[in-house]
C-alpha cells in the first residue's frame, strides 16, 4: 500500500508539533471553542495581541479547542521557552497585560488566577499540575486526549499524536478484522441506546447493495448538551478518521456530517479538516493507495431536534421535511435513498482510532463488564464547576457531581440525566454506577451524555413541565400519541404548578404517559414521558405539595408563591433593592426592607443576591382550584 503523502508529511508534523513542545519563542495557547468565546476568548485574544505589541515581544499564539472547565473560561496558557506551559482561568481582556507583564518584563510567573502547569511533576514552585485540578484528576481523557493541547485547525499537530496510524492500519487490513476489533472492544453506540456498534456495522456490510452510506449524526439537540460540539471544534481529525475507519468497515462510498447549523465553528472547523485530508490523500480516491474510496459530505440541519432520531435526519438529507419512519427495515438494510446505511454519533466515531491503535483489550479494560470504555458528558445545573468532561463508565453519580462536578451550594435535590428523554435521579441513586444498564432500571436512560444537577432551589415538576413542553413543542406531528399525548401531558402540568389540579391529576399523568411509551412511533415520543414519569416517581411528595398544599416548596411556581422579607433576618443592606428590576423594594439602608407585591413580578434577583437568606417565597394566599379535565 503507497502511503507516500502521509509518510513525507509526518516528518514535518513531527517538528511542528516539536515546536509546540520544545519552544524557543513563547507561546500564547487561548482556549476559543464556543464556550471560550462565549466568555470572551476573541477579546482576551486581541487583548493578548496588544500587550505583546506595546511590550514589543514576538510570541506565536495558538488557538485551541475546550480542555472541559468551561466555568474558568477564558483559558490563557503561557509557556516560556524551556518551561512548562502555565494556564490561567478567567482571563478576560483586562487581565491579560497583567499576565504578560509578568512574564515578559518581570521574568516571574504570576500566580494570581493561575489554575496549573502542563508538566509531569506535582507541584512547580508553588503552581500545582493543570491535570492534578479536582475536576480533572478524576478524569480519564481518551477521547478529549487532543481538546484544548493542539491546534483543530492544524492537521500536523493531528498526525504528530498518532493520528491517522488507526486508519493506516484499518486500510490494511480485511474489513473483517477491523470489524472484529470493535467487537472484542466491546464499544456500544454514545447517541443513547448503547446498541453494540459492531452488530448493526456487520449488518450492513453483509446487505447486499451496489452503494452504502455512511453517517455521523452531529445533531446535538439536547438543552445543557454540548459535548458533540466540543469535541469537533477541539479535535475534528478524531471524528473524521473514525468516520473513514466505520466506512471502510461497512464498505461505505459516500459519507455524511449531519451536523446543526447552529454550531458554525464546529462546521468551519470540519470543512477545514476535510479539505486538508483531501490533500493528504486521506480522502477522495483510492485512499492511501488501498483501492477505497470515500467522499464527505457536511450537511447542515435547521435545527429540529426530531431530526436526531436516524431516520428522520435520512429523510432531512434526501430533502423532506424531518420526519420519523417506521421500523423495520433498519438503516442497515435500508437507509438513506433506500440503501444500506450505518448512523453513527460524534463521539462513538472519535473513539474509534483509539480502539484500532491501541487495541480492543486496553479499550476493555476501562468501564464495566456490560459498558467499556470512557462516556464524555456535558456537567451543567447547579453545580460549582461546570463544564465537559469524561469518567470511565461505571463511576458512580456521586463521584462525578461531588468530586468532579464540586457539589452544589445549596442541599443537592436530583439530576437529571440524558437530557428531555432521560429521567431525574434522587439523591438515593447517587451510589448507582453510571452505564447503561443501571441507568435504565432507575427509570432515566445514557442519552447522549447530558447531566443536569439540580438543587434545593429547583423545583421538579417545574424541570418536568420545561422538558415536556421542549419535547412537546419538537414533536414532528407524525404520529398522535406524541403529537397529542404530550400536549395532554403539558397541560395537565400546567394546571399542577397554577394552584389549579387535583390529586387525580397525577393518576392520569402517570396513565398517559406509560400510554405514549408504548404507542410512539419513534424514540423522541417513546422516551419524552421519562422526566414526568421519573418525578412522579422519586419526588411525589413535590407533586402533592403543589396538588394538595397549594404550594412549591421551591419557590419557583408563581402562581403559588409570593416574596416576602424575613424581619429577623434582614441588615437592610439594600443588595435586594437595587437588584429588584421593577423598584418593588423599599426600606432605608440599616432598615427593614419590604415588597410591594403589586410591582414584584417574582424575578427571582432578590432571592439570588440576598446573602443573609431573608428573602423567602411563602404560599400565595389565593390559590384557584378545578380546571379542564385533561
Amino acid at each position: 500500500m503507497s502511503t507516500s503523502k502521509l509518510d513525507s508529511r509526518r516528518p514535518a508534523a513531527e517538528a511542528a508539533w516539536r515546536a509546540i513542545e520544545e519552544n524557543e519563542q513563547p507561546l500564547i495557547f487561548i482556549g476559543a471553542g464556543s464556550c471560550g468565546r462565549a466568555a470572551g476568548a476573541m477579546q482576551t485574544w486581541e487583548a493578548a495581541e496588544k500587550a505583546l505589541g506595546e511590550m514589543g515581544v514576538t510570541a506565536r499564539m495558538v488557538e485551541v479547542g475546550c480542555i472541559g472547565p468551561c466555568y474558568l473560561e477564558p483559558l490563557l496558557d503561557v509557556k516560556m521557552p524551556d518551561r512548562p506551559r502555565i494556564s490561567y482561568a478567567n482571563v478576560d481582556s483586562r487581565k491579560v497585560g497583567r499576565i504578560l507583564e509578568g512574564f515578559f518584563k518581570e521574568d516571574e510567573v504570576p500566580t494570581k488566577d493561575v489554575v496549573g502547569h502542563f508538566g509531569e511533576a506535582g507541584e512547580l514552585n508553588g503552581i500545582p499540575r493543570f491535570f492534578d485540578h479536582p475536576m480533572l484528576k478524576p478524569q480519564v481523557r481518551l477521547v478529549l486526549r487532543n481538546c484544548g493541547v493542539i491546534d483543530p485547525g492544524e492537521i500536523d499537530h493531528y498526525i504528530a499524536r498518532g493520528g491517522y496510524k488507526a486508519l493506516e492500519d484499518s486500510l490494511s487490513r480485511p474489513w473483517e478484522e477491523v470489524l472484529d476489533t470493535v467487537k472484542r472492544a466491546g464499544l456500544r453506540g454514545r447517541g443513547g441506546a448503547g446498541f453494540p456498534t459492531w452488530r448493526k456495522w456487520q449488518t450492513c456490510r453483509e446487505t447486499e447493495s451496489d452503494r452504502k452510506y455512511m453517517i455521523c449524526n452531529a445533531d446535538e439537540g439536547d438543552p445543557g448538551a454540548f459535548m458533540n460540539r466540543s469535541l469537533i471544534e477541539g479535535d475534528p481529525h478524531a471524528v473524521l478518521e473514525g468516520l473513514v475507519i466505520a466506512a471502510y468497515t461497512i464498505g461505505a462510498s459516500e459519507g455524511y456530517i449531519y451536523i446543526r447549523a447552529e454550531y458554525p465553528l464546529a462546521i468551519e472547523r470540519l470543512k477545514k479538516a476535510i479539505a486538508d485530508m483531501e490533500e493528504l490523500g486521506l480522502l477522495g480516491k483510492n485512499i492511501l493507495g488501498s483501492g477505497f474510496d470515500l467522499e464527505i459530505t457536511v450537511k447542515e440541519g435547521a435545527g429540529a431536534f426530531v431530526c436526531g432520531e436516524e431516520t428522520a435526519l435520512m429523510a432531512s438529507i434526501e430533502g423532506m421535511r424531518g420526519m420519523p419512519r417506521s421500523r423495520p427495515p433498519f438503516p442497515a438494510e435500508r437507509g438513506l435513498w433506500g440503501k444500506p446505511t450505518i448512523i453513527n454519533n460524534v463521539e462513538t466515531l472519535a473513539t474509534l482510532p483509539n480502539v484500532v491503535r491501541n487495541g480492543p483489550e486496553w479499550y476493555a479494560d476501562f468501564g464495566t463488564e456490560t459498558s467499556k470504555g470512557t462516556k464524555t458528558f456535558s456537567l451543567v445545573g447547579q453545580v460549582q464547576r461546570t463544564g465537559l468532561i469524561e469518567v470511565p463508565m461505571g463511576m458512580a453519580l456521586r463521584e462525578i457531581i461531588f468530586d468532579v462536578g464540586g457539589g452544589t451550594l445549596k442541599p443537592f435535590k436530583a439530576v437529571q440525566t440524558g437530557g428531555p428523554s432521560g429521567g431525574c435521579l434522587s439523591e438515593e441513586h447517587l451510589d448507582l454506577p453510571i452505564d447503561y444498564e443501571t441507568l435504565s432500571r432507575a427509570g432515566s436512560i445514557m442519552g447522549s451524555g447530558g447531566l443536569i444537577v439540580l438543587d434545593a432551589d429547583s423545583c421538579v415538576v417545574d424541570v418536568a413541565k420545561y422538558f415536556l413542553d421542549f419535547t412537546q413543542e419538537e414533536s414532528c406531528g407524525k404520529c398522535v400519541p406524541c403529537r397529542v399525548g404530550t400536549r395532554h401531558l403539558v397541560n395537565i402540568l400546567e394546571r399542577i404548578t397554577e394552584g389549579k389540579a387535583e390529586v387525580a391529576d397525577l393518576e392520569k399523568l402517570e396513565n398517559l404517559g406509560r400510554i405514549i411509551k408504548g404507542s410512539a412511533l419513534c424514540g423522541l415520543g417513546n422516551t419524552a414521558p421519562n422526566p414526568v414519569l421519573s418525578t412522579l416517581k422519586y419526588f411525589r411528595s413535590e407533586y402533592l405539595a403543589h396538588v394538595k398544599d397549594n404550594t412549591c416548596p421551591a419557590s419557583v411556581c408563581r402562581e403559588l408563591f409570593e416574596y416576602t422579607i424575613d424581619p429577623e433576618k434582614c441588615t437592610g443592606c439594600r443588595l435586594c433593592a437595587r437588584a429588584c428590576p421593577t423598584e418593588a423594594i423599599s426600606g432605608e439602608k440599616g432598615e427593614l426592607h419590604s415588597i410591594d407585591l403589586e410591582k414584584c413580578i417574582k424575578c427571582r434577583a432578590c432571592y439570588e443576591v440576598c446573602r443573609f437568606e431573608a428573602v423567602v417565597g411563602v404560599p400565595t394566599a389565593v390559590a384557584v382550584k378545578g380546571g379542564p379535565d385533561a
